[in-house]
């Protein structure tokens, strides 16, 4: 086990926080330098600036409750809005940046502005990022546990923080690229190297947005529980009173923290209606006692045993059925 409980809300503010003053600078910053590069992280970080947006809209709608439209909750939200984020990520950050950096490689070439002001930005954007991604790392580790890195990123059923965290670790390396495609254009005089940094720029971004796309898709359809919290619920299952083996076992992701069940079970053959609904009962406590995320439990016991039921307890002068 091991797995902490990061604060996803606490990640998706600060990044958007960081995002939105970054985003202004770097406006300001490729207006006055005519960079494209500088002008390719200025969208990226609206891009993320909204991805912030988007994410926050998904905490809040997957906590609203209309029972007779969702019967078994709105937790979905957050998988859908992580899905357009990473959408916006690949369009609005990687595709416009390599077309802008395209642009500037096949436009005719032109003495490049004064950098000072787009380094000055970068170097501060760079720490303010730092701060994002530092934040993001933390609540990230505290999440995973023991598991590694990458199978915390694309096996967990939270896509929030990994988001965050991918973001920021594509600002980070994108600031990176931009100061270097910077500072080269400034010693060498060659606005080229200001559109290769923006198509280094916009690849980095295009690559983070299809990863996000893939692992979210994957829980839009319809993940199950992980391999590790299936057999909890094996081995509380097998624990208790009148369970004899667990015949089938289905699962369904409806959120991070929302789960749907589906147990078949063999119970002793000798328990009546009354002894069967309280078995049923009682596991179903033992499982939401142990795995809280366990939100909808659905018992069936094995069919061999409709017919071991007390005639005395059932309707029609006591006829049973077997399928």
């Amino acid at each position: 086990m091991g797995h902490g409980q990061g604060d996803p809300k606490k990640v998706v503010i600060a990044a958007l926080l960081g995002n939105a003053g970054i985003a202004l600078a770097k406006f300001v910053a490729a207006f006055l330098s005519g960079s494209a590069t500088m002008l390719a992280e200025a969208v990226h970080s609206v891009a993320d600036t909204a991805n912030q947006g988007f994410l926050l809209v998904g905490m809040k709608l997957s906590d609203r409750t209309t029972p007779d439209r969702y019967p078994l909750g709105r937790s979905k939200e957050i998988y859908f809005w992580a899905f357009i984020v990473s959408l916006f990520l690949f369009f609005m950050g990687g595709v416009f940046a390599v077309y802008e950096g395209v642009h500037k490689l096949t436009a005719p070439p032109e003495k490049p502005g004064s950098q000072i002001s787009s380094i000055v930005v970068l170097g501060i954007s760079l720490v303010m990022e730092g701060l994002s991604f530092s934040v993001a790392f933390k609540e990230f580790n505290k999440a995973r546990g023991t598991r590694s890195i990458r199978h915390a990123l694309f096996d967990s059923r939270d896509p929030t923080i990994p988001v965050v965290l991918l973001e920021d670790t594509g600002a980070v390396f994108g600031l990176g690229f931009a100061l270097i495609a910077v500072l080269v254009t400034t010693i060498t005089g060659d606005s080229r190297f200001d559109g290769i940094g923006s198509i280094a720029i916009g690849t980095l971004l295009c690559v983070i947005g299809v990863a996000l796309a893939r692992d979210t898709r994957s829980l839009l359809i319809g993940e199950g529980i992980t391999e590790e919290m299936r057999a909890q619920v094996l081995e509380v299952a097998q624990r208790a009173p009148s369970v004899l083996e667990v015949r089938q076992l289905l699962s369904l992701h409806l959120g991070p923290d929302a789960v749907l069940l589906a147990l078949k079970v063999r119970f002793v053959p000798e328990l009546g209606l009354t002894e069967l609904e309280r078995a049923i009962n009682e596991l179903e406590e033992r499982i939401r006692s142990a795995l809280p995320q366990m939100k909808k439990i659905f018992v069936e016991p094995d069919s061999r045993y409709d017919a071991q039921l007390d005639p005395s307890l059932l309707g029609d002068g006591g006829a049973t059925t077997s399928r």
